[in-house]
C-alpha cells in the first residue's frame, strides 16, 4: 500500500502549478535600482519595404519624385510593395531620378536625411518621411491569441508583443519564452524569463521587425497533447487497481 501511494504522489505534485511558475517579475522590488540603458531606432535591413513620402509647397517640382501607381489599380492596397520601395539584396533602393540609395543598416532618420540632401538640390523645401511597411513580429505557442502582428509605430518590447498575443495561456511557461531573429542572414536565438526583471535589459527586449516569440508549454500542456498520460485517469487507474488489491486480499 505503501509503495502504491508513494507512486500516485509525484503525478499529484505534477498537476500543481507554483507562484514561482505564474508571477511575472518577481524581483520587481530592486526594478528602480537598476538602469537598462536600452533605447530602440529600427534599423533597416534587406528585403524591408519602405514608404517615402515627400512634401512641398512646389507640388510641380515635386512631383517627378512621387512613387507612381497604376491608375484605378487597388493592388497597392493588397500588396505593399507596390506602394513601398523595396530594400533589395544589395541593401539599397531604386529612387525615381536620384537612382540607386543605399538604405540598409540605417534608422529611418537617416534614410531621411540622406534623401532630403539629395533631393534638395531639385526642391528646396522638401520634407522627407520614411516608415518600414513590414514591420511585424509574430507569436506563437501557449498565449491566448498567436499570429502575426503588425506594429504601425514600429516600436514594441517582448512584455508587449505578450499583450498583444493576448497574454501568456494557463499553460504558458513564463520562465522560459524563445525569441527568433535573423541578423545578417544568420538565426539568433535567445531564452527569456518572464518571472524576473532580466529582460528589461535583453538586446531583445524591443522586438525588430520579423521577430518571432515562441511560448513552450508547460507539462500540464504537453500532458493535454495526448503526449503524457492524464493525471486524472491514472489516478482513476490506480483508484481502480487499489479498490481491486484490497478487495482479493481481504
Amino acid at each position: 500500500m505503501r509503495k502504491l501511494l508513494l507512486l500516485i504522489f509525484p503525478f499529484l505534485l505534477l498537476s500543481c502549478a507554483t507562484k514561482k511558475e505564474i508571477v511575472y517579475f518577481q524581483d520587481s522590488e530592486t526594478l528602480h535600482l537598476k538602469e537598462t540603458g536600452l533605447s530602440f531606432e529600427p534599423i533597416i535591413e534587406n528585403n524591408d519595404i519602405l514608404h517615402i513620402s515627400l512634401s512641398s509647397q512646389s507640388e510641380v517640382g515635386l512631383s517627378p519624385f512621387q512613387k507612381k501607381t497604376a491608375i484605378g489599380s487597388n493592388m497597392s492596397t493588397n500588396n505593399p510593395g507596390l506602394e513601398g520601395y523595396l530594400v533589395d539584396s544589395g541593401g539599397s533602393i531604386q529612387f525615381q531620378i536620384l537612382g540607386d540609395i543605399t538604405v540598409a543598416g540605417k534608422t529611418r532618420a537617416e534614410v531621411e536625411d540622406v534623401l532630403q540632401s539629395k533631393l534638395s538640390e531639385f526642391v528646396t523645401d522638401v520634407v522627407v518621411d520614411v516608415r518600414i511597411l513590414n514591420f511585424k513580429i509574430t507569436v506563437l505557442g501557449e498565449v491566448n491569441n498567436p499570429g502575426v502582428f503588425a506594429i504601425e509605430d514600429e516600436r514594441v518590447t517582448l512584455p508587449q508583443a505578450i499583450g498583444l498575443a493576448g497574454d501568456f495561456s494557463e499553460d504558458g511557461r513564463r520562465e522560459n519564452v524563445t525569441v527568433l531573429r535573423e541578423v545578417n542572414g544568420v538565426q539568433k536565438v535567445t531564452r527569456i524569463d518572464f518571472t524576473k526583471t532580466d529582460l528589461f535589459s535583453s538586446p531583445f527586449y524591443y522586438l525588430k521587425q520579423n521577430d518571432v516569440v515562441y511560448v513552450e508549454p508547460t507539462l500540464k500542456g504537453v500532458k493535454k497533447s495526448g503526449f503524457i498520460p492524464d493525471v486524472p485517469a491514472l489516478l482513476s487507474l490506480f483508484t481502480i487497481v487499489l479498490s481491486t488489491v484490497i478487495i482479493l486480499t481481504r
